[in-house]
């Protein structure tokens, strides 16, 4: 098991009288990510609501902040059990026999033009046996094409610019993933979240984004930026790309500060706590699909 304690301080001035914000901060509760414990601190004395998404386990935060100076600080310790697959057993899901709720997940969506990809990932990867190994050529062929730059891109960099402009950050590479993967029939989604085990030299700890894609009933686990340990990735939200899981959404006029990040893997051998390292199994955080839908005739 891995124990990541982590700490976010998100700091504003909020220009209105009033300005309501959305927050994607604390860690989604899924049957093999649990909060040890929390804290939510908020420099105003304002209320805060927090709603959890049944289906993934994404928990979002909303804030009214008033004008003048406003921080909002998460501090938790999260525990995360993954579940363990050899590569070998991981196959493909034939469309007839996906669960319903997974078509949004090979739908195009804002940043993943898959019905764009459909020639070019065909020419790729449409003659490989489909499974994992196909999957892990999708990760790579994305991990080899794109340099890591940090501030290459912005926030409407899609699939298709960074498959032309060979430059990106996680959110890039994600989204350039997700596009290919969708375009072979393959659910894949996006999950926003904190890494533990990235180089130093890329700079201070930030948000970072990675890849689940649905394999033999599950959700599973691909980092197509290779910055960290997959058994390093805390999950905060899940959704068809970065739209669905913005860490801050703001409903009114604020300036910002860059946010505030730290995580620690905490290892204690007695306790069955280990730090993070790179393998060759495939991991999930992610429990079996459960459909929302009845067949009804």
């Amino acid at each position: 098991m891995v124990r990541l304690k982590i700490s976010i301080e998100l700091a504003y001035q909020v220009l209105d009288a009033r300005c309501d914000f959305l927050f994607s901060i604390h860690p989604a509760i899924t049957p093999s990510q649990q909060v040890v414990s929390e804290k939510v601190s908020i420099s105003q004395s304002v209320p805060h609501h927090v709603f959890i998404q049944a289906d993934d386990g994404t928990r979002w935060m909303k804030v009214r902040g008033n004008a003048g100076p406003l921080t909002v600080r998460y501090e938790g310790v999260v525990d995360i059990q993954h579940r363990v697959a050899q590569p070998g057993s991981l196959e493909e899901v034939a469309i007839a026999d996906m669960p319903i709720d997974l078509f949004s997940y090979i739908y195009p969506s804002r940043y993943c033009q898959s019905d764009r990809f459909q020639a070019l990932a065909n020419h790729e990867f449409g003659n490989m046996v489909p499974g994992y190994n196909r999957v892990l050529a999708i990760r790579d062929w994305v991990n080899q094409r794109t340099r890591f730059t940090m501030g290459s891109s912005g926030g409407s960099t899609s699939a298709l610019d960074t498959l032309t402009d060979h430059v990106g950050v996680c959110r890039d590479f994600a989204h350039l993933m997700i596009a290919v993967c969708r375009a072979l029939n393959m659910p894949a989604r996006f999950v926003s979240g904190i890494d533990y085990g990235a180089d130093p030299a890329l700079g201070p700890t930030d948000f970072h984004a990675y890849v689940e894609v649905f394999l033999s009933g599950r959700w599973y686990l691909f980092d197509p930026s290779g910055v960290s340990p997959t058994m390093g990735l805390l999950r905060l939200g899940t959704g068809r790309d970065a739209a669905d899981v913005s860490f801050a959404t703001v409903f009114g006029a604020v300036s910002s500060a860059p946010p505030l990040i730290a995580i620690h893997a905490i290892e204690d051998p007695e306790k069955g706590l280990e730090l993070p390292v790179h393998q060759a199994n495939v991991l999930s955080t992610a429990g079996v699909q459960d459909t929302h839908y009845r067949r009804v005739c």
